[in-house]
């Protein structure tokens, strides 16, 4: 007993089911230990980065007050010191320095060598009597020697010596008073939440901190610290900065990735199981809707597919198939035309056969005979005019019957590469006096070189037949105009007129053997060229010319394989 197949929506669905949420959990908590890790050492590293670049900030704030200060001490305005700055010139300028530096410096001041200060950002402070400060560092900037005092009541002193520009001897001493709430401003913004930062001297005393530093301090905490490297080769700071964090902080985000995953775990879950059947289903109707139209497509033909019953997009593969399916469809009405159009060049290929010897013979002796009776002197006007009719309807027979063993039996192609342009104009010099007699402008627009790979002869002979049926058809006073443009893989050559056109209803005709609406025609020309143009691997179609007229384009290529 057979057993019956399942839908493939179940097999999907099943398969995504057992096959799919399994691996994912697992392949799910492997990603989290791993992102776990990885996010554990990105903490770490930015932990340190930043203090990395708090410390470098410290030294470069710090080498540029010291700079400043080296450089105004050098100043040729702190001469005014020799005469008190009676003019008050020193003091208006340091108050500019203090103001167009804003928070930076507290107070700027200038004392003599008796502890006087002759000169000061703060007005009220000239003439007072400033102590000096024992010396916390030292060191030389531009050749100035810069004393840095200890840090008191959040203020640090910066001093250098304000030297004679004669002799050379001191006059007084410069003292720039540095905010060190900068300092701290700084350290503050390297944190953020309940994390915690402190400057520490090369002895571990504490020269800044935050606001949370000490309570970091009390818990479990991750911390980070950076010696100071320097500025610009200065390297008398030998303070370092440590960032301390809450380990609940810190790992925060690990705590939160941890949910996040369980979340998209069972978030998974439930959607695959709520998806997978419509899923599956919209996969697999497709397939049915293909299927259904092939079995119905013998019945009741049609290029046009089935449309997409689903709202997704559907799968590349399934695309795929349609267009395939499509392009099978396609093929198989240009298999029955071309089997259409074989089945016509057989019949007459059978006609040409047949008539070739059955009606040439006798066509022959007909016309001999008329040319005869023509040559007797006795012979009525009536007679004569017998005999044209004979000769001009036996031409006319054995150019049918030489039509039709062309048509039933083409020269294969003697591929070579030619000069379409010349080729153009040959053709136009022929027929020019042709379509002068009809009073018909024919033009040749062809200047550039054109090469293909073609029969010359076989695509002289499309070329003169385009040309006559264009002249045949038009009115005295007519137009006619031979195009050859070129394009890296073609040549274009066109054929347009102003006659009255092709309507779009007979355009897919013009080149089926025996369709003419042209009186007289045996609709045997415009088949050849089709013909033709085929066996040279190329292309023909009809348009409407620019000109209002009909306009035949046809397409070569510049290099084919043969």
């Amino acid at each position: 007993m057979l057993k019956k197949a399942l839908p493939i929506r179940f097999i999907l669905l099943g398969a995504f089911l057992l096959v799919g949420l399994l691996p994912t959990m697992l392949v799910t908590g492997m990603a989290f230990f791993e992102a776990r890790g990885a996010l554990k050492t990105e903490i770490k590293h930015d932990t340190q980065t930043r203090a990395n670049a708090t410390v470098d900030e410290i030294d470069r704030i710090m080498f540029e007050r010291l700079h400043n200060t080296a450089s105004w001490g050098q100043l040729e305005i702190m001469q005014d010191v020799r005469i008190g700055d009676i003019d008050k010139r020193l003091s208006k300028f340091l108050s500019d320095l203090k103001f167009s530096y804003h928070d930076i410096y507290n107070e700027l001041y200038v004392v003599d060598n008796k502890g006087i200060v002759i000169a000061s950002s703060n007005a009220e402070s000239i003439g007072k009597h400033r102590a000096q400060f024992s010396d916390w560092l030292s060191t030389k900037i531009q050749g100035n020697h810069i004393s840095i005092a200890p840090i008191m009541q959040e203020q640090l002193n910066i001093s250098t010596d304000v030297k004679d520009a004669f002799d050379g001897n001191k006059l007084g001493t410069l003292v720039t008073v540095f905010n060190w709430n900068q300092i701290t401003t700084i350290l503050e913004g390297a944190v953020s939440g309940r994390s915690g930062a402190a400057l520490f001297e090369g002895n571990n005393k504490v020269l800044s901190m935050t606001a949370h530093w000490s309570d970091v301090q009390t818990k479990e905490k991750l911390s980070t610290s950076s010696k100071s490297k320097g500025y610009q080769g200065y390297n008398g700071f030998k303070w370092y900065v440590v960032i301390a964090e809450y380990r609940l902080d810190a790992l925060a985000p690990i705590q939160q990735m941890a949910y996040i995953f369980i979340g998209l775990l069972v978030a998974t879950i439930i959607l695959a199981s709520l998806i997978a059947f419509p899923v599956a289903t919209a996969l697999t109707q497709p397939l049915v809707n293909l299927t259904a139209f092939a079995n119905n497509f013998i019945r009741e033909p049609s290029n046009a597919l089935p449309p997409s019953t689903s709202n997704l997009v559907e799968p590349e593969e399934i695309t795929a198939l349609s267009n395939a399916f499509s392009k099978m469809i396609n093929d198989l009405e240009r298999s029955k035309e071309h089997l259409t159009r074989a089945a016509k060049l057989a019949v007459v290929g059978e006609m040409a056969a047949a008539m070739s010897h059955e009606v040439r013979t006798p066509l022959g002796i007909l016309r001999s005979s008329a040319q005869v009776l023509l040559r007797e002197p006795n012979i009525s006007e009536e007679g004569r005019e017998v005999c044209g009719f004979i000769i001009s309807e036996t031409e006319r027979l054995n150019k049918l019957v030489s039509a039709l063993i062309d048509s039933a039996r083409p020269r294969l192609p003697d591929f070579k590469h030619t000069d379409l342009t010349e080729l153009a104009q040959q053709c136009v010099a022929m027929l020019r006096i042709q379509a002068e007699s009809k009073k018909i402008e024919l033009i040749c627009e062809a200047n550039e070189k054109a090469i293909a790979l073609c029969d010359a002869e076989q695509i002289t002979q499309v070329l003169l037949n385009l040309l006559l049926n264009a002249i045949q058809v038009l009115q005295d006073n007519g137009k006619i105009i031979l195009k050859v443009t070129h394009s890296i893989d073609q040549v274009l050559i066109t054929v347009s007129d102003n006659g009255l056109g092709i309507p779009v209803e007979h355009r897919n005709q013009v080149f089926e053997p025996f369709f003419s609406k042209r009186r007289g025609g045996i609709g045997l020309g415009l088949a050849i060229v089709k013909q033709i143009v085929m066996a040279n691997h190329g292309n023909i179609s009809v348009h409407q010319s620019s000109l209002g007229g009909a306009e035949f384009r046809l397409q070569l290529p510049v290099d084919i394989a043969v």
